[in-house]
This record gives structure tokens, C-alpha cells and sequence, in this order.
């Protein structure tokens, strides 16, 4: 099975948390990963999202620990419309 991740960069304006988080994560922009497999077709490759990460903390913080934290990505959509409707 093929297999590719695509990262993005989304931006939020004021804390925000996510189902599972301990504690709300602070404003900036975070990396987040989506891994997905190719579903073959007859006439073209389509893909489906298998998994989301998250890269903690965000891009502009200082860290001496970083990681990945696997989330849903409609819970990832959902904060960033809120998010974005704080504005």
C-alpha cells in the first residue's frame, strides 16, 4: 500500500485545546502532519486520510522537548473555526 504524509502550518490566534490535551496550548503556528494511503481506482489514484499529528510546541516556542501528538482532525477544524471566529 503507497503511503504519504503532507504537512501543514495552521495559526491560531489565542490558546486553544484540543480533545486529550492536558492543558490549552498558547497563539502561534504549529506544524501538523497528515498521513494518508492511496485507495487505487480504476482510473486514478484517490487518497484517504489514515492519521493527523501535531507538532508541540509551536514553531516559535523554545523547547528543550518536542513531540507528536496524534489527533482528529475534524477536533483540528472545529478549534481553528473557532479560533478563527474569535477574531
Amino acid at each position: 500500500m503507497t503511503t504519504r504524509t503532507n504537512q501543514t502550518v495552521v495559526h491560531f490566534t489565542s490558546d486553544f485545546r484540543l480533545p486529550g490535551f492536558d492543558a490549552p496550548q498558547p497563539a502561534g503556528e504549529y506544524r501538523v502532519d497528515h498521513d494518508e494511503e492511496a485507495i487505487d481506482g480504476v482510473s486514478r489514484i484517490a487518497w484517504r486520510r489514515v492519521g493527523s499529528f501535531i507538532h508541540l510546541p509551536a514553531i516559535a516556542a523554545q523547547g528543550l522537548t518536542q513531540q507528536m501528538v496524534p489527533i482528529n482532525s475534524a477536533d483540528l477544524e472545529a478549534a481553528l473555526t473557532k479560533d478563527s471566529g474569535q477574531r
